[in-house]
């Protein structure tokens, strides 16, 4: 699949999962009945134009709830999505790894694909996952990371306080750290091509587990790989295909696909040829 027709779902599942656009011009957040549906990708459930709920501010939810609720619904489509698709999820359906797409098209001196401490920083989304998400939930703390950390809240704040007035004054201390966090990651942006998705994101971590089982996956044919390198080169999530085509970072975009000039990566919901295709995870 060629960029343009990723470019194009990536539009259209934005585009559903934010389809209360009037929201955007009342501030007005819909309350109806596909507020009680998770999407797969991150999208904060009090941005104007969302028509369904966060799957880890729902998680959250769940979970921070006295007495604690099990969130069986909401793992089970984590689990579902995951299965099915890993990070393509995150290269297809997420409108925040649309967002920032669309950012570092923006013309800047200097991008960045890969820099000397890269693959330990990305680590940090995992940390996030344990610590801001499940940890606190399990001591009645504050959920973390939809407080204090995610950017889809934050533009969330942002589109609701630019369409309603009366909000404003209520912007404290807590939203100017977060208004902090998101221009960083602005920044950051211009710079690396999804700077949240690799370091930060705690729903990416939980598709990340699932890339090497997930149907929709990447395989390569040993016979045909001649070791150019040139899947490497072209992948902007800095993950070599031609080593593990099934990387926790790979957001199945397809480059890799394309730059290969024998064929021998494909993605998708193939069935794997165990004769000739291995995947070296």
């Amino acid at each position: 699949m060629d960029n343009r027709r990723r470019f194009t779902i990536q539009s259209a599942a934005a585009l559903l999962q934010n389809a209360n656009l009037k929201g955007f011009f009342t501030g007005r957040i819909y309350g109806g009945a596909a507020k009680g549906v998770c999407v797969p990708g991150l999208n904060c459930y009090s941005c104007p134009g969302a028509v369904g709920a966060c799957p880890i501010g729902s998680l959250q939810s769940f979970l921070g709830a006295r007495p604690v609720k099990i969130p069986y619904y909401v793992v089970g489509l984590l689990v579902f999505f995951g299965a099915l698709l890993g990070r393509a999820v995150c290269g297809f359906l997420c409108p925040l790894g649309w967002l920032q797409e669309l950012l570092h098209r923006v013309p800047f001196p200097k991008k960045i694909r890969s820099f000397r401490g890269d693959r330990a920083l990305r680590r940090v989304k995992y940390l996030i996952l344990a610590l801001l998400v499940v940890l606190p939930l399990f001591f009645a703390l504050t959920p973390f990371f939809c407080k204090y950390l995610c950017p889809a809240g934050t533009l969330a704040g942002v589109l609701l306080a630019l369409s309603d007035a009366a909000l404003r004054p209520l912007l404290g201390g807590i939203f100017a750290w977060k208004a902090a966090v998101l221009l960083a990651l602005l920044v950051l942006g211009l710079m690396i091509w999804r700077p949240f998705c690799r370091y930060l994101c705690p729903l990416g971590a939980i598709y990340g587990l699932f890339n090497r089982f997930a149907l929709y996956r990447g395989e390569l044919d040993e016979s045909k790989c001649v070791r150019c390198g040139k899947c490497a080169a072209v992948c902007r999530m800095a993950v070599d295909p031609s080593v593990r085509p099934n990387d926790s970072e790979c957001i199945r975009c397809g480059d890799c696909v394309r730059a290969c000039p024998t064929g021998a990566i494909k993605m998708g919901f193939a069935v794997q040829n165990k004769k000739t295709i291995q995947s070296r995870d």
